[in-house]
């Protein structure tokens, strides 16, 4: 093959100015530390482009990471050659050959980043643009609707030859904006917003209600394999679960808040314990998959009355989505054929006829005094089960024989 080596090319952190120089480092560190397992590859900064010399490994094999990593705008097959205008040429026919098998429309692109080279942009892709021509059969140029575009970039260094632009995700490198904690259930949307939170920069740990005998152990194992999911975006394919037993919190507020307040006091408790945790273990925000007037727990008045019990930051990337761009994301991050799996998460057990749409803040804060949550909040943190998740392994919580239930 005549590529060989994968150039990448960075996306918003070009923008950062004086603080560039860290983002580029953190992620071209996570570039390489999700690209160890293939020890043949060699990795080359230069001039703000990250090279990736493949040496013999599959291209597909590299780019299936790259595909998981925030922070690149594209990444391109590349060919490299002396910066002179006879070798760029020969490698420019040589790539062509390799890429063009029928008759095809094409242009030449030429980036003169080294600017003491004797010829233009322009005049360089006119003489290439001929050479091909001269030497290739099935093409055409086309310079306004190209099938096949010859990009060359010129550099002091070498000059480096590509044609396909894989697009990345964008966004900024996971881990350059620190830590959060994301409130994850078993349902669609949680999911979306860990990998939106992720694409801003931000590594999530995750926190999930568990209430046994209520929910099952095939729903905790769904959220488990949710977070593997959102392991593979992180900068290190690892998350953190903290499993919260809600068993007898529930329990309470059904006991002694009436129905259709029910819901939104399960929500205040899951954002105390939520904070605890946080400020605990460092998280500088929490976030969840909250989306405006979705359910009846999602109404302005329910979010801020939800809000009211914390002073942590409350990020929710999914509150302006409607409900099809949502499952089109959990589509592309692999995450919806687990959530719609048939296993009820604490959110959807007790559920009342009628929730409140429209809470009263003095009601809720009242309906708090017929108990002791304080007491339940404390039982609940002491029992805290903290598991370690790994992109790409599976952590196991079912017997084998309740394994089918989940395929």
């Amino acid at each position: 093959m005549i590529y060989d080596r994968i150039l990448v090319r960075y996306g918003e952190l070009t923008i950062k100015g004086k603080n560039k120089k860290q983002f580029i480092n953190h992620l071209n560190h996570t570039i390489i530390n999700k690209l160890k397992k293939f020890p043949e590859l060699e990795f080359i900064g230069h001039h703000e482009r990250f090279y990736i010399i493949l040496n013999g490994r599959n291209h597909h094999d590299v780019i299936e990471v790259l595909d998981k990593i925030f922070g690149l705008h594209s990444y391109s097959l590349a060919a490299k050659c002396e910066t002179n205008l006879d070798d760029i040429k020969q490698l420019s026919v040589k790539v062509i050959k390799e890429e063009i098998k029928t008759p095809t429309r094409f242009k030449v692109e030429t980036k003169r980043a080294f600017k003491r080279f004797p010829l233009t942009s322009l005049e360089v892709s006119k003489e290439v643009a001929s050479h091909v021509l001269k030497n290739c059969d099935n093409l055409i140029v086309d310079v306004n609707h190209p099938e096949v575009t010859l990009n060359i970039e010129i550099r002091e260094e070498a000059t480096y030859i590509t044609t396909k632009e894989y697009p990345g995700l964008g966004g900024l490198p996971v881990g350059m904006d620190g830590k959060g904690l994301l409130m994850l259930s078993g349902g669609i949307d949680s999911p979306v917003a860990g990998y939106l939170v992720q694409k801003r920069g931000v590594a999530i740990d995750v926190v999930h209600f568990s209430s046994p005998p209520y929910t099952s152990p095939q729903a905790k194992q769904k959220v488990l394999d949710l977070a593997e999911r959102l392991a593979r975006y992180s900068h290190n394919d690892r998350i953190t679960v903290y499993n919260v037993p809600f068993t007898k919190l529930q329990k309470a507020i059904y006991q002694y808040c009436p129905s259709n307040y029910g819901i939104t006091i399960m929500r205040r408790m899951m954002y105390r314990i939520a904070e605890r945790i946080a400020l605990k273990y460092n998280y500088l925000i929490i976030a969840n998959g909250e989306s405006i007037g979705q359910v009846a727990s999602q109404t302005l008045q329910n979010l801020r009355a939800i809000n009211e019990v914390t002073n942590m930051p409350i990020i929710r990337p999914c509150a302006t989505l409607d409900k099809l761009e949502i499952i089109n994301i959990a589509n592309k991050i692999d995450t919806y054929d687990i959530s719609i799996l048939p296993y009820e998460d604490c959110c959807t057990i007790f559920v009342p006829d009628f929730p409140v749409i429209k809470p009263d803040l003095d009601k809720c804060r009242a309906y708090e005094k017929n108990f002791n949550y304080e007491e339940l909040i404390e039982e609940a943190l002491n029992n805290l089960e903290i598991i370690k998740i790994k992109a790409y392994e599976r952590v196991n919580i079912l017997e084998d024989e309740d394994l089918s239930n989940l395929l």
